[in-house]
Order: C-alpha cells, then structure tokens, then sequence
C-alpha cells in the first residue's frame, strides 16, 4: 500500500506524488483507523440492480465521481480519460478528489445514511478496502463479473490474482506490485550492502544512527520491512503478528537500540539519504525508482535485497459505494473493464511509482508510454524482473491485521523514540 503526502494509515506505500488533486470536502469525519475497522453498521441505501436487470449502457451519459485514497491516480488517471473520451455516451463528465483511508469509511456511510451518495468509485489500497467490507459499504460484484468482466481471474498475474483474495468479491483490483522489503543505500558509504538482517543489525550497530525506516503505519516501505520481516528471519506464523512474531520483535527491539528515529512517513527517509544524514533506508522496487526519478534521490543510490528473499506484495482497488443508481453502476463497471485491458494496463507503469504496475497478464514494459519506457531504463533496477520470478511472493497482511502489527510496534518499538 503506498504511502503519499497527507494519507494516513495503513495504506500502501508510495513515492511522492506528481498531481495535485482536489481534497476532501474540509467538513470529513476524519475517523480513527480502528474506529473505521470497527463492528458493521448497515447503511441505509444498498439495492442494487440483479445483473439481468442492469443496462450495458446508462440511460444518459453520467456524471462520475472519483475519489483516490491511494495515490491510485497516478496510475490510473490516463485510462480513465481515455474512457471517457472514446465513451462519451457512458460517461459525460469525471470529477476527481483525493482523501485518506481512515476517512472514507465513515464519509461514505453518512452518504448513505442520508440516502445521497456522491462516491461513484473509490480507489483504495486494502486499508480502505477492508474498512468498508468489515462495515459493509461496497456493492458486491461477483454476480456482474459475467456481463462486465468475463475471464476476470484468468485475465490477472498469477500473484495478482492472489491479492484479489483480500477484496472479498467487493471491489476489482486493478494495479499490483511486489513491493520489497528493499535496502536503498549510499555506495560513498555502503561499500557493500547488508546481505542478511542479522547483517544489517551488525552493520547498523557499527554505524549508529544512519539506518532508519519510517513509521510502518505511515510509510510503504516501513510497512513492507515490517511484513517481510517474519519471513526472512523465519518467524513461526508470519501471518500472526500478535502470536507468531517472536523472532522479529526480538530483532526489532535490538534495531532499535541503533536507530535514532522513526520519521513520519517515507518522503523524510529519502531525503535524509539524499542529504547523507543516514546512509541506509529501506525501501521498495516504487521507492527506489520514482523518487530518483523525479530528482528527490541522487541517481547515484544503490538498491539490494536480502539473501534469502521473500517479497511482500501490495496491490490496489476499485469499490463502489452501495447506494448509486443503476446508470453509474453500468458506467462503473464499463470502465472497470476498460481499465483491466492491456491497452489501458500498460499506462501503469508510469514514471515506476508502483513498479511494475499492471496487474493482468501480457503488458511487458514495451507496451508503457515512451516516457514509462524511458524513465524505467534510465532509473529502473536491471535485476527487478529477474528477482520477480526467483523469489516467492507473499500477500501483504489484511488490513485489520495490519492494524494488530502497527499498534504492536507503535508499543514496543515507536514509543521509545
């Protein structure tokens, strides 16, 4: 899940971002991430259309809401033009605003409670996705998969298509990467990079203070370290972090001995490796490529993985909100579809920000826009796809299971910073 500037957690992790969006109408419930987490509460509107019911095309051409609580975007906004423009009888107009993820559950349920929802379509990481599931916010669109996306699962990666697990038949996954746990470094003063984590801890104990990860609440790649680490250290249940985590608290606890602080979120990470304040970080294949870029990170910094390696894998997805009407449903899943095809796929490349990207099969990198192309051959790590294919993949933690992760580290590791 990426993190970008003003989203709160959990969510993925992601370099900054480039577009400036309209934000959340300034009267949002800003609920806590656990209070949105919290036992279901049934909106008000929920009848939905059977799927013999719905019309392939709306009545009218539709005026779309879109709100991205994931960086999503920046992915995705391309194909959703060119939806738009080459439908312009399903779809009129497109708005756009940006949100966080502890917001959305309780903004979308006051929606419906007042019987007027305004959120066509949500773009989410599985923070956001989990909370409206657990309160039952989003339509569920097993029974449309048929007339709107035939083929669905066999069109997605095969790990792509494991993330879709998370999303419970409640939303379409529509961008997928492994994400890490990565190490990025400064070769002037990493002459050779921690291969292991007892390494890194032998390395960061010789070298007080210049390794750092950001809180994994609030930052991709914190989050991504912090899943990964069960499994490269060989924890009882990597899945459990309240019971099977012994060995990476353990770790932690001793990291911590040799880590000055715990920024915020990623952005203050990279800065502080470009500004040599710390020499290591971590990081994920997004984070190694988009920040450097886009100029935050000198060219010059390296990227290694740990030796044995597991990735920890992020994806994201759209949801529809309960409540709209049977022509934005038709619009919705019109262009969901669009989305998912390899023409439109291909725009997820972009400038690395979640690399690789596409979440269905058949979109290697010649099929990306030249300037996609261009910035992974410049910026893009040579072994990344060699890596994807060697090593396994594992699904990043749901949601509220994260939320057990954060709140033990937040007590037993963040509270002594």
């Amino acid at each position: 899940m990426p993190e970008i500037p003003g989203r709160s957690l959990p969510g993925p992790l992601g370099p900054p971002r480039r577009r400036v969006l309209s934000t959340l109408a300034a009267g949002a419930i800003a609920a806590p991430v656990l209070a949105a987490c919290s036992s279901p509460s049934a909106p008000t509107s929920t009848t939905s259309a059977a799927p013999s019911a719905l019309p392939s095309t709306p009545s009218k051409p539709v005026t779309l809401n879109i709100l991205d609580v994931a960086g999503n975007l920046a992915l995705t906004r391309p194909m959703i033009e060119a939806f738009q423009d080459k439908h312009p009888e399903i779809v009129g107009r497109t708005t756009y605003s940006t949100g966080t993820a502890p917001q959305l559950a309780s903004k979308v349920e006051a929606q419906q409670r007042a019987d007027n929802v305004q959120i066509h379509l949500v773009l989410t990481g599985t923070d956001g996705l989990a909370a409206g599931i657990q309160k039952g916010l989003w339509y569920g669109l097993k029974p449309y998969y048929d007339a709107f996306i035939p083929g669905l699962m066999a069109n997605y990666q095969p790990a792509a298509a494991a993330m879709t697990a998370l999303a419970q038949d409640q939303g379409i996954e529509l961008v997928w990467y492994p994400s890490g746990p990565l190490l990025e470094y400064d070769p002037a003063k990493v002459a050779s990079p921690p291969a292991t984590p007892d390494a890194l801890l032998t390395w960061a104990r010789a070298n007080p203070g210049k390794f750092q990860y950001a809180r994994p609440a609030n930052s991709g790649p914190g989050r991504t370290f912090l899943m990964g680490l069960p499994y490269l250290l060989g924890d009882s249940d990597p899945t459990d972090p309240a019971n099977g985590w012994a060995k990476t608290w353990a770790y932690l606890t001793e990291l911590n001995k040799y880590v000055t602080a715990y920024p915020a979120g990623t952005s203050a990470t990279m800065k502080n490796l470009a500004a040599g304040t710390v020499h290591m970080v971590t990081s994920t294949t997004g984070w190694s490529i988009n920040p450097r870029a886009l100029g935050t990170v000198p060219p010059t910094m390296k990227i290694a993985k740990f030796t044995p390696f597991t990735w920890v894998c992020d994806a994201q997805y759209g949801v529809i909100p309960k409540g709209v009407s049977a022509d934005v449903l038709t619009a919705v899943l019109r262009l969901l579809a669009w989305m998912l095809t390899p023409e439109q796929q291909a725009f997820a490349y972009d400038k690395g920000y979640f690399y690789p990207g596409p979440a269905v099969k058949n979109v290697p990198l010649s099929r990306a826009p030249a300037a996609s192309q261009q910035t992974i051959t410049q910026y893009g790590h040579p072994d990344f796809d060699t890596w994807m294919t060697t090593y396994p993949i594992k699904n990043s933690l749901p949601a509220t299971t994260q939320v057990t992760a954060f709140d033990l580290w937040n007590r037993r590791i963040g509270s002594s910073k």
